[in-house]
């Protein structure tokens, strides 16, 4: 899951949930919409064979669903989570003719280092430099990048430094751009206790305990996450495929140790995050989301508006919507991208 500095802290679960009506009313562009419940027991199986391509340090594995000549759109999730997250989602947008591609993110699925000798980092540049790198690969100018947790600070980064590369964005969350120097900044004690597993893996206990109990944990998480959300044991088993991963307990541990400053980054992303832990504003088209039900930490809404300086608006999905927006409210989710390609033209 993704983290936010003690500049942005939220209260407690309860008292955002009490607020997020008025402030989906409220906020310049908010509206609140129904969420459409994905149904465990009718999730697809597989929306499609998995590609592998070489880009940067990675061979990235992802699937690719709609016309070659449609708008590309890049679906970015994450963690503990993986591409199934948009198993219908992609669809929709490529009934309507997008050129959707999700990829698995380092660590995760069959998306594999290249060189063994490649540090096993996770710090948020490198992962951003990794959705450069796949659309160079591909051959892709440009891009509308949505996301949810660690995907979505993915599509905030490349949307922050490389808006000529991106049409438009959904973030979920917000805006989840970060730094070291902010993390370092403690929180209010209830604030602290929601991001319990991130104290846990800062200790070698919490490095094998997770390399013990990798599935137990993450399902865990979802549980945590997203509270009101029934999904069945095949539906977590599908995702739960990606993180056998050999190099997933190293990325894992690798992000949440960089946040806290206990990770060393790699040099080549310094610039990168001096501009990023000056938080940049996003100017291209964006619309945000939140789910009514989110158990995980979050900020919120009006916390992160000013961030965004292009075409805006912010959707809060109701009925019982969780962390995991676009499994959960699929059809939500792709609407979030079909309206934002209106915004960018």
């Amino acid at each position: 899951m993704d983290n936010y500095s003690s500049e942005t802290a939220t209260s407690d679960r309860r008292g955002f949930l009490r607020g997020s009506a008025l402030i989906a009313a409220t906020l310049v562009g908010g509206v609140a919409q129904a969420g459409t419940r994905a149904t465990p027991a009718s999730a697809p199986s597989s929306f499609g064979p998995i590609r592998q391509v070489d880009a940067g340090v990675l061979n990235i594995g992802y699937v690719e669903m709609g016309p070659a000549s449609g708008t590309p759109v890049l679906l970015f999730h994450g963690w503990p989570y993986a591409i199934d997250a948009f198993a219908e989602v992609a669809p929709l947008l490529a009934a309507r003719g997008y050129r959707v591609i999700v990829p698995h993110l380092r660590g995760h699925g069959t998306t594999l280092f290249r060189s063994e000798a490649t540090p096993r980092n996770a710090q948020q540049a490198a992962l951003a430099a990794d959705g450069i790198a796949l659309m160079d690969a591909l051959r892709i100018p440009k891009a509308i990048v949505a996301g949810f947790d660690w995907g979505a600070r993915t599509a905030d980064i490349m949307a922050a430094l490389w808006p000529g590369r991106c049409t438009a964005l959904v973030s979920v969350s917000g805006y989840l751009i970060g730094s070291q120097a902010a993390n370092a900044k403690p929180l209010p004690p209830a604030a602290e206790l929601q991001w319990w597993y991130q104290f846990y893996f800062a200790t070698e206990r919490g490095k094998a305990g997770y390399a013990a109990n990798t599935n137990a944990f993450n399902k865990q998480i979802w549980q945590l996450a997203s509270p009101n959300w029934t999904f069945d044991d095949a539906t977590f088993e599908r995702s739960a495929a990606a993180f056998a991963n050999p190099d997933h307990v190293e990325i894992v541990i690798h992000n949440y140790r960089w946040r806290l400053g206990l990770a060393d980054g790699e040099r080549q992303y310094d610039a990168l995050e001096a501009n990023l832990a000056a938080a940049p504003a996003i100017s291209i088209p964006a619309i945000t989301m939140e789910g009514d039900a989110n158990g995980a930490p979050h900020p919120k809404p009006e916390q992160y508006r000013a961030k965004f300086t292009g075409p805006y608006a912010h959707r809060l999905i109701t009925g019982g919507i969780g962390h995991n927006l676009p499994q959960e409210a699929p059809a939500a989710f792709a609407q979030a991208v079909l309206d934002v390609a209106k915004l960018a033209r």
